[in-house]
């Protein structure tokens, strides 16, 4: 398969700048697009056929359920079955944005887009041309990141390129997303709203909407969960993973850098590639070669943002150990957090 890379200026495209996607869309293809959170691969989701090919070019297991995509709030009544009131609070506050909320789904939902569950998880996305391809194409996408499964998601069209190249139709190469990891997820089938992922949409944002949140135990867990149903992506399969292996090390940062510098040491002597991911606060800390600067503690957006680059990046430098330092587990630092464990694979070290 050919894969077109079309390039579209967020800030000023025309709809027929987007006809050949929506056709592809239309007609069971899958098309690469810009979210503002990650980037999509998108299909749909009223197709069992498109959201087979979803899970084929991916090589994600098809227990992981797909985000289904939409402009309006048209689009949440012809796919859900039940919408209650805090939903449609929640919806008016943090919608069109990073948040998905999952409800129970109506018969036109193929189960293979929802992983097999009784249940759709819905989000309207606020970046102009994810929402000109939902408007234009006529249909609901179903879109998880348009990554290889387990890599790490793919926050610039060269990322997509990269894993999907010659497995899908098209890619709409934006530039750079915003937010940079991928959207808060509530499941609102239960009686107080559950975070199933955190995200940029923090418990404290929902709470102050809803009244009330709660968080699912395998968000909060150091470890992963064994024969876990996953409601919602991200909660079973090791993910964002780098090629290397990747230790978190939490602590005082003096204590970190120590025991980084210590392990690169004894990783180098052994003629062994090591690479450290420090922030702009503590890299000159570090006294090996591979030091990469994720972002400023300052700015957990700003870390957030660099989080799926630097993951890269340490495979294009061919890193076989990553050592990372640890942050807060507060606002967004949880998300930052759970995203990193993840591809760190829980690997952690406490000194």
């Amino acid at each position: 398969m050919k894969t077109v890379v079309k390039k579209i200026n967020p800030g000023r495209f025309q709809d027929v700048e987007l006809q050949e996607a929506c056709c592809i869309l239309q007609e069971g293809g899958l098309v690469a697009f810009p979210t503002e959170t990650v980037y999509g691969l998108g299909g749909d989701a009223l197709s069992q056929g498109a959201s087979d090919k979803i899970y084929h070019a991916k090589g994600r297991p098809s227990d992981n359920p797909l985000i289904v995509h939409i402009a309006d709030l048209k689009g949440l009544y012809d796919l859900a079955s039940d919408v209650s009131p805090k939903a449609l609070r929640l919806a008016e506050e943090f919608w069109p944005g990073p948040l998905t909320m999952i409800f129970p789904k109506k018969e036109n939902v193929p189960m293979a887009t929802t992983g097999g569950l009784h249940t759709v998880a819905v989000r309207m996305p606020s970046h102009p041309v994810a929402r000109g391809l939902i408007r234009c194409s006529g249909i609901y996408i179903a879109a998880p990141s348009a990554n290889l499964s387990g890599r790490p998601s793919p926050t610039k069209a060269e990322h997509v390129i990269e894993d999907m190249d010659g497995r899908i139709d098209m890619i709409l190469d934006s530039g750079p997303v915003g937010i940079g990891i991928e959207s808060t997820i509530l499941d609102m089938t239960a009686d107080v709203p559950l975070i199933l992922r955190p995200g940029y949409i923090t418990e404290d944002m929902v709470r102050e909407v809803a009244g009330g949140v709660s968080i699912d135990p395998a968000v909060a867990a150091k470890m992963p969960k064994e024969n876990v149903v996953a409601k919602a992506p991200g909660m079973k399969y090791r993910h964002y993973a780098p090629h290397g292996q990747m230790v978190i090390v939490e602590g005082k940062p003096e204590a970190v850098a120590k025991k980084i510098n210590d392990l690169v040491k004894e990783k180098e002597s052994r003629q062994r590639k090591a690479a450290v991911i420090a922030t702009e606060e503590t890299k000159e800390m570090y006294d090996c070669k591979e030091v990469y600067s994720i972002g400023s503690r300052k700015s957990e957006g700003s870390i957030a943002a660099g989080m799926y680059g630097i993951l890269r990046q340490m495979d294009t430098i061919g890193a076989e150990f990553i050592f990372a330092e640890s942050f807060a587990e507060d606002t967004l630092g949880q998300a930052i957090m759970n995203r990193m464990l993840k591809a760190a694979g829980y690997h952690r070290i406490k000194v």
